[in-house]
C-alpha cells in the first residue's frame, strides 16, 4: 500500500478503471478508490444488465412470432426470476474477469467513499492519499423531477432492473435512450407501455430522421408515444400509480419509470469548496486535455459534460493515463464517438446530424437507403434505413451516419471509420460488402450518394 502513488483515481467505473489499467501498463503505480464495485454503473446497473434484459426481450419476441416463419413455438410465459438470474450471471462473470485484471495490473483498490481534500489529495476512511496526479472519475447518478419522489411503484432504471413483478401497464417518463430501451423491454414482455416526453420528439439528441423512424416503429409495436407532453404529478398506492400530465389527462399504470436522464455525481465531494471549477449543472470544467482548474488534477467520464457513454469514459481514461505518462495521445471530439440506442429497432449513429452539419458546413447532401432493399434485413423482418450526411452539396466527406433497424448497432464500427477518417462517398462505394449482410446497406447508401446506386432508385 502506498499513500503517494503516481496516479490516484477517485471512482472505479468505466473511465476510472480504464485510466488505472493504462497507467499501470505504462509503469505507473496506481491507487483506485471505489465505494461500491469496480465496473461502476455500466457493469452493475447500466449497460450490461439492461442489454441482457434487451436480449431476453428479443428472445420473447422471436418465440411469439415464430409461426410467421413456419416454426411451431409458443410463448408460455415469462419467468422473471429466471430472466434476472440470466442477467445477474452475465454481470458476475464480467465482474470476476475485471477483478482478475485489477490484480494482474497490481492496482491497489481502496474500498470506501472518497472526499476531495485539495491539491491532489483524497481522504477515504482513515487514510489520506496524495497522488502525483489525481483523476476524478465519480460517474453519474439518476435524476428525477422536483416534487417526484422515488420509491414504491415510482422507479428509476436502478430499481427497474430488479423489480420483483412484471407490470401489465407502465408509464415511462422520458423518451431518451434509457426510456425507449426500457419501454421496448417491457412491451416485448407483454406490458402495455406509454412513453411521456416533454420534448417534441424521442431521442432528441439524434438526427430527426432517426427519431421519426423510431417513433413510427414503436407505435407499430403498440407502444403509445406522447411527445410534447409535460408531466404534472404522480400519485401511487400499493397496487397502482396515477400519472397526470399538464393537460390534465391521467394515465393509470402499475409502474412509473422515471427516465429523465442522469446527472454528474459531483455534489458532496468537496470539489467546489477546494478550488475545482464545476459548472452550474454540476459537471467538472476541463480543458481540451481534460485538465481541471487544479494542477495535475484531471476529470474523465460522465462528470465531464457531453454524451454519457461508457466507451467515451474508456477513451478519456486511456487518454489521461497516456497524458500523465508524457505521451501525446489524441482525444476524439464527442460527435466522433459512436452512439447506439438498444431499442427495438436499434438506433446507431456517429458524426453530425443533418442540422449540425448544416450549421458547421453550410451546404450538405443527404441520402437514405431503405432497409426494404436489403436482403438480410428482410430475412430478419426489420424495417428502417441508413442515412448519410455529406459536407458540401456536390462533393465532400461523409460527416454523419445514422441507422435505424434491428442489429444496426453492429454496423457502427465501420461507420465510425468512415466518418473519423473523412472518407468520401465514392471511396466507400468502391469497397465490397459481403452478400447477404446488413453491412451491404452501408455500401448501398454510399453508392447512392456517389451517384451510382445499385439496388435503389437514383
Amino acid at each position: 500500500m502506498s499513500d503517494q502513488p503516481d496516479v490516484l483515481i477517485l471512482g472505479g467505473g468505466s473511465g476510472g478503471y480504464a485510466c488505472a489499467f493504462r497507467a499501470a501498463q505504462l509503469g505507473k503505480s496506481v491507487t483506485l478508490i471505489e465505494e461500491d464495485k469496480v465496473g461502476g454503473t455500466c457493469l452493475h446497473r447500466g449497460c450490461i444488465p439492461t442489454k441482457a434484459l434487451v436480449h431476453a426481450a428479443e428472445v420473447a419476441d422471436t418465440v411469439a412470432h415464430a409461426s410467421a416463419l413456419g416454426i411451431g413455438a409458443t410463448l408460455d410465459g415469462i419467468d422473471l426470476d429466471g430472466v434476472y438470474a440470466y442477467k445477474n450471471a452475465i454481470v458476475e462473470r464480467l465482474y470476476k474477469g475485471l477483478q482478475g485484471l485489477v490484480r494482474s495490473h497490481r492496482i491497489e483498490v481502496v474500498h470506501g467513499t472518497g472526499r476531495y481534500a485539495g491539491g491532489r489529495t483524497v481522504h477515504v476512511g482513515d487514510r489520506t492519499i496524495t497522488g502525483a496526479a489525481l483523476v476524478l472519475a465519480t460517474g453519474s447518478e439518476v435524476r428525477s423531477l422536483p416534487g417526484l419522489e422515488i420509491g414504491g411503484r415510482i422507479l428509476t432504471s436502478d430499481q427497474a432492473l430488479t423489480f420483483p413483478e412484471l407490470p401489465r401497464r407502465v408509464v415511462v417518463l422520458g423518451g431518451g435512450v434509457i426510456g425507449v430501451e426500457f419501454a421496448g423491454i417491457w412491451a416485448s414482455l407483454g406490458a402495455d407501455v406509454t412513453i411521456v416526453e416533454a420534448l417534441p420528439r424521442l431521442i432528441a439528441a439524434e438526427d430527426e430522421w432517426a427519431s421519426k423512424q423510431l417513433t413510427r416503429a414503436l407505435r407499430k409495436r403498440g407502444i403509445t408515444v406522447m411527445t410534447g407532453t409535460r408531466f404534472a404529478k404522480a400519485v401511487q398506492d400499493e397496487r397502482t400509480v396515477s400519472v397526470t400530465v399538464e393537460s390534465g389527462d391521467t394515465l393509470e399504470a402499475d409502474l412509473l419509470l422515471v427516465a429523465v436522464g442522469r446527472g454528474p455525481r459531483t455534489a458532496g465531494l468537496g470539489l467546489t469548496e477546494l478550488g475545482v471549477d464545476v459548472d452550474p449543472r454540476g459537471f467538472v470544467t476541463v480543458d481540451d486535455s481534460l485538465r481541471t482548474s487544479q494542477p495535475d488534477v484531471y476529470a474523465v467520464g460522465d462528470i465531464v459534460a457531453g454524451p454519457q457513454l461508457a466507451h467515451r469514459g474508456f477513451q478519456q481514461g486511456i487518454f489521461v493515463a497516456e497524458t500523465i505518462a508524457g505521451l501525446s495521445p489524441t482525444l476524439l471530439e464527442d460527435s466522433a464517438i459512436p452512439r447506439v440506442t438498444y431499442s427495438n429497432p436499434e438506433v446507431a449513429s456517429v458524426g453530425l446530424t443533418e442540422e449540425q452539419a448544416r450549421e458547421r458546413h453550410g451546404d450538405v447532401a443527404t441520402v437514405v437507403y431503405d432497409l426494404a432493399g436489403n436482403g438480410r434485413s428482410q430475412i430478419l423482418g426489420t424495417s428502417g434505413g441508413v442515412k448519410l450526411v455529406r459536407a458540401g452539396a456536390t462533393d465532400g466527406p461523409v460527416v454523419g451516419i445514422h441507422m435505424v433497424g434491428e442489429r444496426v448497432g453492429e454496423l457502427i464500427g465501420e461507420a465510425q471509420l468512415i466518418v473519423n477518417w473523412g472518407a468520401y462517398p465514392n471511396e466507400v462505394a468502391a469497397l465490397v460488402h459481403a452478400h447477404p449482410t446488413q453491412a451491404e446497406a452501408l455500401g448501398e447508401a454510399h453508392l447512392a450518394l456517389a451517384g451510382t446506386p445499385l439496388h435503389s432508385h437514383s
